[in-house]
């Protein structure tokens, strides 16, 4: 069983309205889908995880969105919200879910609106199928095949809650040694490989650090409990 990371690109005026926000909008990191349900139907309903903040500019811009059928913020304590959209897909939209979701296939949440205008996201299924699906992502969409393997969920899932750009600070620190003992590396060095301001680098790797710790103590039932 394959899988294949694929990073997507199309024209701005070809783009969902609230990607091309993100995009246009300082602030916003990502939309991350998560979830939909009546997928290629004419209205479709999406959970997705905005890494951005405040929501109030997000949420006058699907107040404009004439796709935008009825949607619901929830705020995070961290700075980013949850979106629940009903929203009707074009029909450049229909003609890339009938490619990524043919027989076989398998899309593995999340996918990725992200700032720089790509979308990134994870199929799973046998070599031909995968290959089937590269082929039929329609004209005026680029592909970049960004990685191809034998599926390992564990692989895939690790750091699967952080948004990209926190992965890529964690990732940024461990390799400068920043997480080291003693520590070899500091938030300057963090935010040099990043390429952002140090006071960004250090938000990024708290709100990594926050999440890592709360989703690990979301593993348990009870407050204290532990593994045996």
């Amino acid at each position: 069983m394959k899988y294949v990371t694929l990073s997507l690109r199309m024209a701005p005026e070809v783009r969902h309205p609230m990607h091309q926000f993100v995009v246009e909008r300082d602030g916003y990191e990502a939309s991350y889908l998560l979830r939909g349900n009546e997928m290629g139907t004419e209205v479709q309903t999406l959970l997705f995880h905005v890494d951005g903040f405040p929501p109030d500019p997000y949420r006058a811009a699907l107040e404009r969105a004439d796709t935008v059928r009825e949607y619901a913020i929830s705020t995070c304590p961290d700075e980013t919200f949850y979106l629940y959209v009903q929203d009707t897909p074009s029909e450049t939209d229909h003609d890339l879910i009938r490619a990524v979701t043919q027989t076989g296939l398998v899309v593995v949440s999340p996918v990725a609106y992200r700032a720089d205008g790509s979308v990134g996201f994870t199929l799973v299924g046998p070599g031909d199928a995968v290959q089937r699906a590269v082929e039929a992502v329609p004209d005026g969409i680029s592909v970049d095949v960004r990685e191809v393997g034998e599926y390992d969920s564990r692989r895939l899932d690790t750091g699967s809650t952080l948004t990209d750009r926190q992965f890529e600070a964690v990732a940024a620190a461990v390799d400068c040694g920043y997480y080291a003992s003693p520590r070899a590396g500091s938030v300057a060095d963090v935010a040099d490989r990043l390429g952002c301001a140090p006071g960004t680098a250090a938000e990024h790797l708290r709100k990594a650090e926050a999440r890592v710790m709360r989703d690990m103590l979301g593993q348990y039932d009870s407050p204290g409990a532990g593994p045996d």
